[in-house]
């Protein structure tokens, strides 16, 4: 083993021999890429279908911390970019991931890093194909950034977007509200809590199969990541020009986010989620979509929450737990920064 520096340093990002031997026995003998190229070659059956379309994202983790309960940078970045192609319609198939290391960074954390994202990448299905390594000097980073890039592919004939809602649509989440903000908070050590709370950190890919094999006319999906479940639903309301309306009783929580978010004055609403998506289906197609939810584990916890309408468009409503109603608005400023 040529590795043997405990810590990352300046020497490691210079392009020489303590870089090749971090990049070779810390990131490639554990992605194992095809070639050591400058670029990813890909190939998939997919892509042979007439009318199947690439789909894209691409995105930046910056998690303080980067080790918490139920994940770390690594399972979230590759749970994340996996959900962003996998609630368009996309099947996910193959990933980039570029790190910004600060010096100082302990080699034995990089490895865990590392191998949490293998491991979530091989649970998804998706290849990790290429990458980059940059390292910083100290107070220049918080350990470790990542950025990771995702590539998958829509069969022909799905299209599924915001602006397709319509009013009678029934909108369905797949778990429980809040998990990854509430666990983000109780990491930090800002909060005294007796319980510890997991983050739902996980990759929906299959999730999203099942839905759409189960209701082939789904309409749209968000994973309600910042900004949680109010903002992923403004943002399809005020694209379809719908209203929306949700029941209370129906949203899904741990007792333990909602003593979270009664103790801080928050609203579960807003809070992050890092494996739980929302998604619109025609009213025929929804117990079918729900039943289908419920055989992946990560939509055990599957619930209908509410339904687009023909109210005032682009309005989120919630009716009371008392029968009352309430505007949903979209979050305004950041409840909790750096918790992806």
């Amino acid at each position: 083993m040529a590795l043997r520096d405990e810590r990352v340093t300046l020497a490691h990002g210079g392009g020489g021999k303590a870089m090749r031997d971090l990049i070779e026995e810390v990131f490639t003998s554990v992605f194992q890429p095809d070639a050591m190229e400058d670029q990813a070659r890909l190939v998939s059956e997919a892509l042979c279908e007439p009318g199947a379309r690439l789909a894209m994202t691409t995105d930046g983790f910056v998690v303080d911390p980067v080790e918490f309960p139920g994940g770390d940078i690594g399972k979230i970045a590759v749970c994340g970019t996996v959900n962003d192609l996998a609630v368009g319609g996309a099947k996910p198939l193959w990933l980039s991931a570029a790190f910004i290391i600060e010096e100082g960074t302990e080699i034995a954390l990089l490895r865990r890093i590392v191998a949490s994202m293998q491991a979530e990448a091989e649970k998804a299905g998706v290849r990790i194909v290429t990458g980059d390594t940059k390292v910083v000097g100290r107070g220049s980073a918080d350990k470790v950034f990542i950025t990771t890039s995702g590539v998958g592919v829509i069969p022909p004939g799905r299209d599924m977007a915001a602006t397709k809602v319509r009013p009678g649509d029934v909108a369905i989440v797949n778990g429980v509200l809040g998990d990854h903000g509430a666990a983000i908070m109780a990491a930090r050590g800002d909060m005294a809590l007796s319980a510890e709370i997991p983050s739902d950190c996980a990759g929906l890919g299959h999730l999203m199969q099942a839905v759409l094999a189960a209701a082939p006319d789904a309409r749209a999906c968000r994973d309600a990541t910042r900004g949680g479940l109010a903002s992923a639903l403004n943002e399809i309301a005020e694209a379809a020009g719908v209203g929306i309306e949700i029941e209370e009783t129906a949203l899904p929580l741990r007792p333990e986010v909602k003593g979270v978010c009664e103790i801080l004055g928050l609203d579960p609403l807003y809070l992050a989620n890092e494996g739980t998506l929302v998604v619109f289906v025609p009213e025929d197609q929804a117990e079918a979509a729900l039943a289908a939810m419920k055989t992946v584990p990560e939509g055990a916890g599957a619930t209908v929450i509410g339904k687009a309408t023909d109210g005032p468009k682009g309005r989120v409503t919630m009716r009371t737990l008392f029968g009352g109603g309430r505007i949903v608005d979209m979050l305004v400023g950041e409840q909790l920064p750096r918790i992806c």
